[in-house]
């Protein structure tokens, strides 16, 4: 971390000197402290720097504009975070406002940060802090990173990997013969063979099983009571909302997850719509701080189980893959959906080898000066692409439609059009593909030709469609054709077996919901997967009341918190 450097240019001697020093008293001894008071005179310095962790620009400097100086850093050092410089109440200035939107909207800058005022600033340091963090965990250089060292990247360790990616754990990949692999295995020994994952806290597991990842990160693996007001069934996004509200208002809540926290959330590198986040937020930290709050309100967790049944006879019994049957008063489906496998061949040999279904946030460093592909035309695969762009030398993103735009926000859009080293190919579809043990080139068809082309690739990541996870239900729940639950107004006409009215998000069985992505006809976006979750939890409230049922309540004992 000693190398790493902070960057400050702004043309004004005064606000310079005063950013300088609040940057060199609070970081100063961890990062070098650089200030310039010209865009050359700092380009020329970014060229020969290695491991810049931050750049802080204001708006007008000679010759060029900060937003123009940050896109040109984000070439120089796509990890870097950058940050436009603005004086407080600056933004009410119509042409600074302009820039600010058009600097974001293109990507050339990760958000504003205001100049401080008076020393402290800690609204000022509060950004700073917020950017630098990124910065450490988009490096994988955060404390609490857990390492996995494995012979390849295929295999058992890829699995692990999706496992600790599942539970929104930080964490970095490094192969047994090469420098960071070597430097692990003579510290900790590779007794017991590989691969091997290596804790913040020293602790080392050999080839652990995925409920010994549960248990080493502080997560539990079997309920522990049997009897709840709500147990829901996935933790994504929908889930966690309705595992905070629920606990919150006083329901005996359980959350059971085969893998772990945030569904396809924690594939999107930046969500940058999601409301209350001005600078955009992982869905893997969303995941983490939406565990940590239904967690203190006392919702309970059971991850690395599966929901095998479901019946109802008088209450509900929900039973998991270990054979541990919990009983309760209602439940909510909140089980997601997974990405469409692509179904080549060639390319499913290959999975964890190059070819990835879901996001990049794990793999995005093993793509450093590759040639990647993305398949997508939805805003996960915008995000996703945009987010490998940092890293590859080349990022194309192949849509099957014609248009970017028929299914992607218009924001990503944008952002896509301006960023350098990304491509997208429309109306593109794969269909062939493979390389020997590691992926080396795929087979692209033009759907409005038909003219067939072979291209390097490095890497693969697919994010097309999905399959909801609801395979598993009994027939009285009744889903569409694709498997999607039916609830509401949806399942009208249909027989309903007790006297009270069937609630919104009720499904054909009594006392069952469903919220977010396994959801017919739900709104595939994070925020109203949260609001469904919610909604739930109003929804079970107008349940208890018309059957006269009282809370049982949460309990008491104390509980393990998931570790970071």
């Amino acid at each position: 971390m000693s190398g790493a450097v902070l960057v400050a240019v702004d043309g004004d001697a005064d606000v310079l000197r005063d950013l300088g020093r609040e940057l060199r008293e609070r970081y100063g001894r961890h990062y070098r402290v650089l200030t310039f008071t010209t865009p050359d005179d700092a380009l020329a310095s970014l060229k020969d720097l290695d491991d810049v962790a931050l750049v802080l620009s204001g708006q007008w400097l000679s010759g060029m504009t900060g937003g123009e100086l940050l896109s040109r850093v984000r070439r120089l050092h796509p990890h870097a975070k950058r940050g436009l410089l603005i004086a407080w109440g600056e933004w009410g200035d119509r042409e600074t406002g302009e820039a600010i939107f058009e600097a974001i909207a293109r990507g050339h800058i990760d958000h504003y940060v205001l100049r401080p005022l008076a020393a402290p600033d800690e609204v000022f340091h509060h950004a700073i802090s917020n950017l630098l963090l990124e910065w450490t965990e988009a490096r994988r250089t955060s404390p609490y990173t857990i390492h996995v060292v494995g012979e390849s990247w295929s295999g058992r360790a890829y699995e692990l990997r999706k496992v600790l990616g599942r539970c929104a754990i930080p964490h970095a990949f490094s192969l047994a013969d090469s420098h960071e692999g070597r430097a692990l295995i003579a510290e900790v020994g590779a007794d017991g063979g590989l691969p091997l994952v290596v804790f913040p806290d020293g602790n080392v597991l050999r080839n652990p099983t995925d409920a010994d990842i549960a248990v080493a990160t502080g997560a539990p693996v079997d309920p522990e009571r049997m009897e709840f007001d709500l147990v829901i069934v996935g933790a994504g996004p929908a889930g966690l909302s309705a595992a905070m509200y629920g606990a919150s208002e006083g329901f005996g809540t359980l959350v059971v997850d085969e893998g772990g926290l945030g569904g396809q959330a924690t594939s999107s590198s930046l969500i940058r719509n999601y409301l209350g986040f001005p600078r955009g937020v992982s869905g893997r930290r969303l995941a983490q701080q939406a565990y940590d709050q239904a967690w203190v309100f006392g919702a309970k967790f059971v991850f690395m189980q599966r929901a095998v049944d479901l019946e109802r006879d008088g209450e509900l019994t929900l039973t998991l893959s270990n054979g541990t049957r919990v009983h309760s008063r209602a439940v909510l489906l909140a089980t997601g959906a997974a990405y469409h496998r692509l179904g080549v061949p060639g390319l499913e040999e290959l999975s964890g080898a190059g070819v990835h279904y879901g996001g990049p946030a794990s793999e995005a460093p093993g793509a450093t000066d590759r040639e990647v592909f993305v398949v997508g035309g939805g805003n996960s695969a915008g995000q996703a692409a945009l987010y490998l762009a940092r890293y590859a030398r080349r990022v194309t993103l192949l849509v099957r439609a014609d248009s970017l735009g028929a299914g992607m926000s218009h924001y990503l859009t944008r952002e896509i059009a301006a960023t350098p080293r990304l491509d997208v190919r429309l109306a593109t579809e794969i269909v062939g593909g493979g390389g020997d043990g590691w992926l080396d080139h795929l087979v692209l068809r033009d759907r409005r030709t038909g003219e067939v082309e072979t291209v390097p690739a490095d890497g693969l990541f697919v994010m097309i469609g999905a399959l909801p996870h609801t395979d598993w239900l009994p027939p009285e729940i009744r889903r569409d054709e694709r498997g999607f639950v039916l609830t509401g107004a949806d399942l009208d006409g249909c027989s309903w077996p007790i006297a009270r009215t069937r609630l919104p998000l009720e499904t054909s069985m009594p006392g069952v919901f469903a919220a977010g992505d396994a959801r017919h006809d739900s709104v595939k976006r994070v925020a109203s997967a949260v609001g469904e979750g919610s909604v739930a939890i109003q929804l079970l409230h107008r349940m208890f009341t018309a059957e006269g049922l009282r809370p049982r309540g949460r309990p008491q004992e104390p509980v393990t918190a998931l570790g970071r």
